[in-house]
């Protein structure tokens, strides 16, 4: 490795023992560590687990199976998912098994660093930059966490390269091919992550203005085609989920600087940030050595000129524009570490003679012999080393106690054998959170969701009402908000819930679990037909009008039968069958997971529905069973009940209205226009948390797919159905269902603005002027239809009346 030229076999070689001797040092310690994943790192490995059950079940030739996969990640890119999911199908699952990536990710880091070294200076700076993106703290610590940055490092790299490759080549196939090639990995590179803009936009664009500026059409040519290639790779996943990849753009970035107290960007440290951290990221032992070699030989930079600045413009570029990130974090800029590998590499190279070697190998030893320190618990001799040479670096692997994160799932699972089971989570520090929680729940097979409740005050007390399950810890309490103590209070002490189990952990704190007494759902086996019946249904005998009252279903059945049940319930009028309130929804709420052993059960429902404001009189049940696979339906034979409707009625103690109620009220203010949305959507936030497969949505659809074959008519159907459409992104399905409500609504412009909002998310602006010039002969007033209206006519390349409507917009909104 001291003297290499021209021997490229042997150079591959030491570069294969460079990848192994990492890759041993990694399995090691995760052989070793006992630690459970935090936030990001949980929430990323229960990503790669959805994708590995929606491989399962992989339809390559259909396009719905397609728009599914791509709606299984909406602010995430898929490619760093897809592969941990295709990782653990063929070794299987786990955190382990989910990190085997990041070695074939090294191996692709590795060899693109170590390619740009021979395109750019030679053999020997190739495999002192590799080696040294081995022993680099931040990229070795990345590798030892399941989190995007260090695959996006990896293609960033690999990107670079294919694009240094096409700009160095002289001959035609050669250049396109690699065109080819870099315009693939930059789909690719965009796929792992949306920041590799960052460091791929600055070199892209100094090609682009050179090339078209020595007038070589071909090579522009070729640019072109290597984009497009790559728009054509990455469009699927961003037509589908731009919009929330926009939205959520400012939580990711300016809320969360202002909740982590980064520097705002009018302040210099705004922009001094990442250039204060660099020598913890890459260790002041791998700074200083090449840097004096850099300096003491100085001289040998001059052939190197073309070369050092073409890996200036990337770093310069994406340094600036990483700064200009408000929110900041070390591990957000290490796709520019390995180009300051190849900096630093040439330093070492200007080493020679005896002292050279002995510096050179040195350095490298003792770097070594660093990240032992700083990965592996070595005692408090260790640690001092390791931060006077190497500070700000410490990964230690935890070998003590596990954390009982797979205990809480099984004593869920135990007691709740055949249930999907949501788990509020009040606890938020790295160890106990609703992420990790909910990863281990993944584990076992989707049985178990983690949630984090008590974030709002005012939502406390539905919080503790609507979960079975909850989860509290002494001690520290984490990243958690003010309300948080109120949920806690009352779970603890309220006499609806039970302590199941409780553990002390490593820190001497206890967890504890709880369980409410009289659950929501409720299975026990009995004998009976394959048939849903309904045997029992508990009501009060006199209610009143527009408040929740309690009703408990009991429906026995076979389990296939049960488990793919919609019951379609009218509570109705007999002598005027008009006067109606529905209590739609699946059985057992959509919860029932497993599939037990052959027989039939009693599925027990303790829940709430919601007569009309002006219900009066007796009302009666009729139940129908609808098939949520095959569409079959059949009455339901159920013992005959009634509630008589008085507004004097005494009113009774009941539970949280089902998730299905809520959300066709929440529906019904749809025609209100914008005042309505604000509070729809955030009620629907708060439900969503708890049914954490959104099934209630599917529930509702099938619901109301069926009741409007019956009553094509039905306003309120109409816009429910629209709703449940647009909240699972089901475009062409959505805007069939906007299309009648626009028909049984004609008068209402913001009907005309729902059905033009969503063909604008489907990138239709013509349809979507059709319906706005609807709306605004309705009411050209409303600031939401000017602002839709503006874009509309941008998107058709009309600018000055997207201007005018623009115009229009911001004048209501000063006033």
């Amino acid at each position: 490795m001291i003297r290499l030229k021209h021997k490229f076999p042997r150079g591959l070689l030491i570069l294969g023992l460079i990848w192994l001797a990492g890759a041993i040092g990694d399995r090691v310690w995760f052989a070793l560590d006992n630690s459970v994943p935090a936030w990001d790192q949980a929430d990323y490995l229960t990503g790669s687990l959805n994708y590995w059950q929606a491989l399962q079940h992989m339809q390559i030739w259909s396009g719905e199976w397609w728009s599914g996969f791509w709606l299984l990640s909406s602010k995430i890119p898929p490619l760093v998912y897809t592969v941990a999911a295709i990782t653990q199908q063929i070794f299987g699952r786990g955190i382990e098994q989910a990190t085997l990536i990041n070695l074939l990710f090294s191996a692709i880091l590795l060899a693109s660093v170590y390619g740009l070294g021979i395109l750019l200076f030679n053999v020997e700076v190739g495999l002192w930059a590799a080696a040294l993106c081995q022993l680099f703290p931040s990229l070795y610590r990345a590798r030892l966490d399941f989190l995007l940055d260090y695959p996006l490092t990896a293609m960033v790299i690999l990107s670079f390269f294919c694009l240094t490759l096409w700009v160095r080549s002289t001959i035609r196939v050669r250049q396109w091919l690699s065109a080819a090639a870099s315009g693939i990995c930059f789909g690719l590179a965009i796929l792992a992550k949306q920041t590799a803009l960052f460091f791929l936009f600055t070199p892209i664009l100094w090609v682009a203005i050179a090339m078209l500026y020595k007038r070589q059409w071909q090579r522009v040519l070729q640019l072109g085609g290597s984009l497009l290639l790559s728009v054509i790779i990455a469009a699927p996943w961003y037509r589908t989920n731009w919009l929330i990849v926009l939205t959520s753009g400012k939580r990711a970035t300016i809320d969360s600087a202002i909740a982590e107290g980064d520097p705002p960007l009018n302040t210099l440290a705004a922009w001094t940030y990442y250039w204060e951290i660099l020598p913890y990221q890459v260790s002041w032992l791998l700074l200083l050595v090449p840097i004096v070699g850099l300096i003491l030989y100085w001289q040998r930079l001059q052939k190197h000129r073309a070369s050092l600045a073409w890996l200036a413009i990337f770093w310069l570029g994406a340094y600036f524009l990483c700064s200009l990130n408000i929110n900041k974090d070390e591990r957000y800029v290490l796709p520019y570490l390995p180009i300051i590998a190849l900096f630093l590499a040439c330093g070492f190279t200007f080493w020679r003679g005896r002292w050279g070697n002995y510096i050179r190998w040195g350095s490298v030893s003792l770097a070594v012999v660093l990240m032992w320190l700083n990965i592996f618990p070595t005692g408090s001799v260790g640690r001092s080393i390791a931060q006077i040479f190497s500070p700000k670096a410490a990964h230690y692997a935890v070998v003590g106690t596990r954390f009982p994160h797979q205990e809480v799932i099984e004593a869920i699972v135990q007691q709740a054998p055949h249930l999907r089971s949501t788990l509020g989570v009040s606890p938020s520090t790295p160890e106990i959170n609703q992420h990790n929680l909910n990863y281990y729940g993944a584990l076992r097979d989707f049985q178990v969701y983690g949630r984090q409740v008590g974030v709002r005050s005012q939502q406390v007390v539905q919080d503790a009402r609507s979960l079975d399950w909850f989860i509290t810890k002494t001690g520290d309490q984490g990243s958690v908000p003010a309300a948080q103590a109120a949920i806690v209070e009352i779970v603890e002490r309220s006499p609806d819930f039970d302590t199941i189990q409780s553990w002390t952990l490593p820190d001497s704190s206890t967890l504890k679990l709880y369980h409410d007494r009289t659950p929501e759902i409720e299975i026990i086996a009995v004998p009976g037909e394959s048939k849903v019946t309904l045997s029992q249904v508990t009501v009060p005998q006199q209610v009143q009008p527009g408040v929740p009252i309690p009703v408990t279903y009991q429906w026995n059945g076979a389990w296939d039968e049960l488990q793919s049940g919609l019951v379609l319930l009218d509570w109705y009028q007999e002598d005027a069958s008009s006067n109606r309130w529905i209590h739609d929804h699946a059985i057992g709420m959509g919860n029932l997971h497993s599939t037990p052993a052959p027989g039939t059960f009693q599925v027990i429902e303790r829940m709430a529905m919601l007569p009309p404001t002006g219900a009066t009189g007796t009302y009666t049940l009729k139940a129908t069973y609808l098939n949520r696979n095959t569409g079959e339906t059949y009455p339901i034979a159920s013992p005959r009940v009634s509630v008589t409707v008085e507004p004097n009625a005494e009113v009774s103690q009941a539970p949280e209205l089902d998730l299905l109620t809520q959300f066709r009220t929440l529906a019904a203010s749809l025609p209100q226009g914008l005042p309505a949305l604000e509070l729809v959507f955030e009620e629907i936030a708060r439900i969503n948390q708890y049914d954490p497969t959104q099934d209630y949505l599917i529930q509702t659809q099938q619901a109301l797919t069926y009741r409007l074959q019956q009553e094509p008519q039905n306003l309120e159907f109409a816009y429910t159905l629209a709703l449940s459409r647009v909240l699972q992104r089901q475009v062409n399905e959505a805007i069939a269902a906007l299309e009648r409500v626009v028909q049984l609504d004609a008068q209402n412009p913001y009907a005309y603005a729902y059905l033009a909002f969503v063909h604008l998310y489907n990138w239709n602006a013509a349809p979507a002027e059709a319906a706005l010039k609807n709306a605004r002969t309705l009411n050209p007033n409303i600031p939401e239809i000017q602002a839709l209206s503006a874009v509309a006519a941008l998107l058709q390349g009309q600018f000055f009346a997207a201007w005018n409507y623009f115009t229009s917009w911001q004048n209501s909104q000063s006033l």
